[in-house]
C-alpha cells in the first residue's frame, strides 16, 4: 500500500498554509494511479518521488492535482523537501521535475525550512485579446487594476497571469466564475491566475484562483510566487537583491508567508518557507460516516 504524507506548506500552523500530499516513494507507481492517489487525497497538488542518483540527493519529481498533472508546484516541492530532511537531514537536494532542474537546500532553525531556486522566470504583457476575457471571469474591470502595475503573463516553470489591484478590499472581495476562469485558463495554459496588491516594496498580499485542478483557490503558491519574481525583473524593479514577504491564505482562514528572494543578475528565483505535518484523516468508520 503506497504511504502518503501530508504537510502543509509555507506555515508553521498545521492550521495554515497550502496541504499536499507526498509519496517519498512512488516507484511502480502508474500515471493513473498517481492521479487516482492525488484525486483521494484531495489537496491541490500530491508529489511523488522516485530516487534518480540517491548518493547525489538527486530525485525525479511529479505533481499531481485531483484533475490533471502539473508541471511544477511549489508548495509540494517545499512539503517533499521538508519530508526528505526530516527523514535524512537537511542539506542540498535536486529535483528533477516536468517544468526543468529545481535546486532546493533544507536548513533547521527554529524549525525547518526549505528554499527552493525556479527555473529561470521571464514575464510579458498581457495582450487584449487575454485581459479581457480575464478581468469578465473575475469579475472585475481594468478600473480595479493598479495603474502602475501593468497586467503579465508570468513564467517560473509554469505560466500565471499577473493582475495587481488598487486596493485591499478589492482583492478580500474576490469571486470570480469559476467555469469562465477555468474553461479560458486550460485554452491559455495558465495554472494560477496570481492576483495581488502591493502594500509596500516589502510586502505583497495574493490571492491564487485554481479551477483548472480541481481547486477554488490556492492558500499558497510557491510556483506563482517564483513568477511575480519574474514580473519583477520585466518592469525593472529588481536593480538590487530583494527579499518580498508575499502574504497569501489569509482570506480563506489559512494565513501562509512566502519570502521571495529575486536578484537582478539571475533570472532563478529562490522562494522560502516552512512546512509542518498534518494527521492523517481518520478512517470513514471513526470520523462517523
Amino acid at each position: 500500500m503506497t504511504e502518503v504524507l501530508r504537510y502543509t506548506a509555507f506555515t508553521t500552523d498545521p492550521d495554515g498554509g497550502n496541504p499536499a500530499g507526498v509519496v517519498l516513494d512512488a516507484g511502480g507507481l502508474t500515471d493513473d494511479e498517481m492521479l487516482r492517489i492525488a484525486a483521494e487525497v484531495g489537496y491541490s497538488e500530491t508529489a511523488f518521488l522516485r530516487p534518480a542518483d540517491p548518493a547525489a540527493r538527486r530525485y525525479r519529481l511529479r505533481y499531481f492535482s485531483p484533475l490533471a498533472e502539473v508541471a511544477y508546484c511549489g508548495h509540494a516541492t517545499v512539503a517533499t523537501a521538508i519530508a526528505l530532511a526530516e527523514r535524512d537531514g537537511p542539506g542540498a537536494l535536486v529535483f528533477d521535475t516536468p517544468a526543468g532542474t529545481v535546486d532546493v537546500r533544507t536548513e533547521r532553525r527554529d524549525t525547518m525550512l526549505a528554499s527552493t531556486t525556479s527555473v529561470p522566470a521571464r514575464s510579458r504583457p498581457l495582450t487584449g485579446g487575454e485581459l479581457h476575457p480575464l478581468l469578465a471571469a473575475l469579475r472585475w474591470t481594468a478600473d480595479d487594476l493598479d495603474p502602475g502595475w501593468p497586467p503579465h503573463v508570468a513564467f517560473a516553470g509554469n505560466e500565471h497571469p499577473v493582475l495587481v489591484v488598487r486596493s485591499r478590499a478589492r482583492l478580500a472581495e474576490l469571486d470570480y466564475d469559476i467555469p469562465a476562469l477555468g474553461d479560458l485558463m486550460r485554452r491559455l495554459g495558465w495554472t494560477t491566475a496570481q492576483l495581488v496588491w502591493v502594500e509596500d516594496e516589502h510586502t505583497v498580499h495574493a490571492r491564487d484562483p485554481f479551477p483548472v485542478g480541481g481547486v477554488v483557490e490556492d492558500p499558497a503558491t510557491g510556483a506563482a510566487a517564483a513568477a511575480f519574481g519574474g514580473y519583477l525583473r520585466a518592469l525593472g524593479r529588481v536593480r538590487a537583491p530583494r527579499r518580498i514577504s508575499i502574504r497569501q491564505g489569509e482570506d480563506m482562514g489559512r494565513p501562509s508567508e512566502l519570502l521571495l528572494d529575486v536578484r537582478p543578475d539571475d533570472p532563478r528565483i529562490t522562494v522560502t518557507g516552512g512546512a509542518v505535518p498534518l494527521p492523517a484523516p481518520a478512517p470513514a468508520a471513526e470520523a462517523g460516516v
